[in-house]
């Protein structure tokens, strides 16, 4: 049996044998798009100005604006607040190079904190990296898992800084009751083919409950232009094409659904694993809506797991074998192996299995079958 990471070609694809094709998009896409293309209206179009409402209700913000990527609703949320060279930003040791490189991308200094036993940001270690050059924090929700976000809260407002939140890896995430993209000054989502509302190519979108803010990504998203012959401030186009926003339509109304599911086949996993001493499964809290962009535990023999995985059909990942303070573009920062002990730790040891609404019944008790095999 071969049990696949990615699942496009079951929600897009000639695949549909899943769920009898439930969540096979492509047809209602294709006819969405036969009307949209008739009207002509591409950039900044009214089927965009649909979406970002719907997506501001559904995270429970004023505004939400839709951009390029994931990537790129950083970058803007930084220049927003005009944070630039000579700063410094805090963020997780333990994430994917877009968060950092979002930083350093508008030409400030990303400063690392390590992880805790969930894979997010030590909410207890972020005061001590707090200088006087420091002027944000990116808490991540890595994994679609939930950063301590009332103790992120509390640390920020005690030093006045503002907290903009990586929630890429995770629409429909919350903590507390309250979702991920609410408590920062922005939220930034990614529309990634394997992100849980996923576009046909790259977009993002940035949420926030500032007036002001909303203003100037708006304007920063679309070169600074307040009308088409005056620019205000210097922008780039990093806006999100109106087609992406109609194809995300389509399937906006199932993201929990297929966020449900997701959860449901971690639960299946968490039951079947914790009865392996070699697997470290990480807290589980009711608190969190945990939406598993990634299901990723801690093991034993990580590199040997891998291999006996793919050699049997499972295709699974590892996120990610290099701590990114080590990564190469981060050189000047200065930090050297021991730093982030934590991250070192779980970079030797994390691996990520297959878990989407896509697999069947059958292909999710044989990666458990292939995993329990491997330990026994």
């Amino acid at each position: 049996m071969k049990v696949l990471f990615s699942y496009l070609n079951r929600q897009f694809g000639t695949d549909k044998s899943t769920l009898n094709g439930k969540w096979h998009y492509t047809d209602r896409i294709f006819t969405a798009l036969h009307d949209f293309v008739k009207t002509g209206d591409f950039t900044l179009g009214k089927k965009l100005q649909e979406f970002e409402e719907k997506f501001a209700r559904f995270i429970g913000v004023q505004h939400a604006i839709g951009v390029n990527s994931g990537t790129d609703a950083l970058i803007l949320s930084l220049k927003a607040l005009g944070i630039g060279h000579g700063d410094e930003v805090i963020t997780s040791a333990e994430t994917f190079i877009a968060t950092a490189g979002a930083i350093a991308a508008v030409g400030a200094r990303p400063v690392f904190v390590d992880v805790n036993d969930e894979f997010e940001i030590d909410a207890e270690k972020i005061e001590s990296a707090i200088t006087p050059k420091t002027k944000a924090i990116i808490p991540v929700w890595f994994t679609g898992n939930a950063p301590q976000m009332d103790t992120i809260v509390e640390t920020a407002k005690k030093h006045d800084l503002p907290l903009i939140e990586d929630s890429c890896c995770a629409i429909d995430a919350s903590y507390k009751g309250k979702k991920a993209g609410a408590w920062g000054i922005t939220g930034t989502f990614s529309f990634h083919p394997l992100k849980n509302l996923n576009v046909w190519s790259d977009g993002g979108i940035v949420t926030t409950h500032s007036d002001d803010i909303a203003k100037k990504v708006r304007l920063l998203r679309n070169h600074g232009l307040v009308s088409r012959d005056e620019v205000e401030l210097c922008g780039i186009n990093s806006r999100l094409d109106t087609l992406q926003a109609v194809v995300a339509l389509q399937m906006f109304d199932d993201v929990s659904d297929l966020t449900n599911k997701r959860i449901e086949i971690a639960k299946q996993y968490d039951d079947a694993f914790c009865r392996i001493p070699s697997i470290n499964i990480p807290p589980r809290h009711p608190d969190v809506r945990h939406v598993f962009h990634l299901y990723m535990i801690r093991v034993q023999k990580r590199d040997e797991l891998l291999q006996y995985c793919t050699e049997n059909g499972v295709e699974a990942k590892v996120h990610y074998p290099i701590p990114l303070p080590y990564q190469k573009c981060f050189t000047s920062c200065g930090y050297k192996k021991g730093d982030f002990l934590a991250t070192e730790q779980d970079n030797a040891s994390i691996i990520s299995l297959p878990c989407h609404a896509y697999l069947t019944d059958e292909e999710v008790g044989y990666v458990i079958e292939v995993v329990t095999k491997f330990y026994a």
